[in-house]
C-alpha cells in the first residue's frame, strides 16, 4: 500500500485502500498569506475532528515561485537547472512547515515533509521531472500515529542523482494525486479560488455554469485545451489509478465538481461540458516542404528531441508538388524550435518558416459529443455568424478545437457558449 511505481498501472482492485483517508491540495492563492494559512489550518483540523485521515498538499504562498523566478533570473540569465530546481522548492517547504506550526497551535499534532521525505521519487529531468514512484512509508507511519500530514508539493528527488527536482506547472496537483493513488484514499480534493468546474470561464461569459460532475476524459481534454483548474498531468495519474477527484473553492461552502469514471457521472441527454480556450500556443508553419513519404516525420522527430511538444497538425499540398506543414506549439517552446526550425528548412528546400504568436485557440468538450452529430457544424456556424475565421481544425470523439486570432477569442468563446447554452443548463439541471 505504501509503495506504488508510476511506470506500471495497476487495476484499482489490486491497490488496498485507506478508508477515511483524504488528501486535500490547496493552490498558491489558498495560502497566499499568513491568515489564509491559519484557515487551512483550521479546515484541516477539522476534518481530523471528524474522523477523517488527513494529508495536505501545500502550494507555495502566493507569487512567492514568482519571485525565486525573478531572483535566480537577476542572478543569472540561464540559471543552473539543478541549482534552479533546490531554489524554487523553498516555498513548498516555507508554506508546509508553517501550515504544520498552526496546526500543533491548535492542539493536534502535525508534521509536514519535503518531497523527498513524503517518497516522492522522480527521473532526473529538472524543472519538468515526472513521477516514477511514491514511496508513502514515512506517511503512512505518521497518520498511524494519528497525525495530520502536510506534503510539500512541486517537487520530489531523483533517482538517478537523489538530487531535488521540480515537477513543472501544476506540479502540486501532480503530487496531491500521486499521493492519493499511493495511498488508495477515498478521494483528492483540489482546494482553489473557484467553486468548481465551469462550462467556460466565467470571467469571459458570466453566464456560464457550475458543473456537478465530469468525467476523466472530459477533464483532460479541458486541462489540455485551457481550462486552468487542474493541471493535465494531475488527471492523467487521476484516470489510471481510479483515484476520485472533487474540486472545490478554499474561500466558500459548496460541493464543487467531482471528476470520475463515466459510469459515475453518466449524463446521457448532455451533449457538451464546456468551452475552453487557450491564449498559450503559438502556430508555425514550413512552407515550400518537398511532399514525398517521411517528411513529416522528419520534422516531428526533431522536435522532439529538442523537447518541443507539438498540438494541432494540417498539412496542405500544393499543385506544384510542395507542401506547407502548419502546427501549434506552446509559445514557451519556441526558443527551443526556432534553431531545429531553420535547420530543417535548410536541410528540407523549404521556402520559409512562418512564425504566429498572435492565435488562440478555442474548444468544444463533451462526451455526449459521440453520438451526436452535427455539434462541430453548429461551432463553425457560431463561429462564422460572428464574423471569426478559423484557420485550423482539429478534433477528437469528444473535443472540436479551432484555431482562430487571438483578438477574436473572447467573441468567439462567448458566441460558442451561446449557441450551446441550452445544452449547458441541460448538463446541469438535468
Amino acid at each position: 500500500m505504501t509503495t506504488i511505481e508510476f511506470e506500471v498501472v495497476p487495476t484499482v482492485e489490486s491497490r488496498q485502500r485507506t478508508p477515511g483517508l483524504v488528501v486535500m491540495k490547496f493552490g498558491g492563492t489558498s495560502v497566499g498569506d499568513t491568515d489564509k494559512l491559519k484557515r487551512v489550518a483550521e479546515r484541516l483540523v477539522a476534518a481530523r475532528e471528524a474522523g477523517t485521515k488527513v494529508v495536505a498538499v501545500l502550494s507555495a504562498m502566493g507569487k512567492t515561485t514568482d519571485e525565486l523566478i525573478r531572483l535566480a533570473h537577476e542572478v543569472s540569465p540561464s540559471p543552473h537547472p539543478r541549482e534552479y530546481d533546490l531554489l524554487v522548492s523553498t516555498g513548498e517547504r516555507i508554506s508546509n512547515a508553517l501550515c504544520a506550526m498552526a496546526i500543533h497551535d491548535l492542539g493536534h499534532e502535525a508534521v509536514s515533509f519535503t518531497g523527498s521525505q513524503a517518497g516522492i521519487v522522480t527521473d532526473g529531468s529538472h524543472t519538468k521531472a515526472k513521477i516514477v514512484e511514491v514511496r508513502a512509508q514515512r506517511i503512512h507511519d505518521a497518520l498511524q500515529e494519528d497525525k495530520i500530514v502536510l506534503v510539500a508539493g512541486f517537487q520530489g528527488v531523483s533517482s538517478a542523482t537523489h538530487d531535488v527536482t521540480t515537477l513543472g506547472r501544476g506540479g502540486s496537483d501532480t503530487t496531491a494525486v500521486a499521493i492519493a493513488a499511493a495511498l488508495g484514499a477515498d478521494a483528492c480534493e483540489i482546494f482553489t479560488d473557484v467553486p468548481g468546474v465551469f462550462t467556460a470561464d466565467p470571467r469571459i461569459v458570466p453566464e456560464a455554469l457550475k458543473l456537478d460532475a465530469v468525467t476523466y476524459e472530459e477533464m483532460l481534454e479541458m486541462s489540455a485545451s485551457g481550462a486552468k483548474v487542474m493541471a493535465l498531468r494531475s488527471i492523467e495519474v487521476a484516470r489510471s489509478y481510479g483515484v476520485k477527484l472533487r474540486v472545490r473553492s478554499t474561500f466558500e461552502a459548496g460541493e464543487g465538481t467531482w471528476i470520475g469514471e463515466e459510469d459515475d457521472v453518466v449524463l446521457e441527454k448532455a451533449i457538451i461540458s464546456g468551452v475552453t480556450h487557450d491564449t498559450s500556443e503559438a502556430k508555425v508553419s514550413i512552407i515550400g516542404v518537398p511532399d514525398r513519404p517521411g517528411i513529416a516525420a522528419q520534422v516531428f522527430r526533431a522536435l522532439a528531441g529538442a523537447g518541443v511538444n507539438i498540438d494541432m497538425i494540417v498539412q496542405n499540398v500544393s499543385r506544384d508538388g510542395a507542401a506547407t506543414i502548419s502546427f501549434t506549439l506552446p509559445k514557451t517552446d519556441l526558443p527551443a524550435a526556432d534553431p531545429v526550425l531553420d535547420a530543417l528548412a535548410s536541410e528540407l528546400g523549404a521556402a520559409g518558416v512562418e512564425r504566429d504568436p498572435d492565435i488562440a485557440k478555442i474548444s468544444l468538450i463533451g462526451a455526449g459529443m459521440k453520438s451526436h452529430p452535427g455539434v462541430a457544424a453548429d461551432m463553425f456556424d457560431a463561429l462564422a455568424e460572428a464574423g471569426i475565421n478559423i484557420e485550423v481544425i482539429s478534433t477528437s470523439s469528444i473535443r472540436v478545437s479551432c484555431v482562430v486570432r487571438a483578438s477574436d477569442v473572447e467573441r468567439a468563446v462567448q458566441a460558442v457558449h451561446a449557441r450551446f447554452q441550452s445544452f449547458a443548463e441541460e448538463r446541469v439541471n438535468g
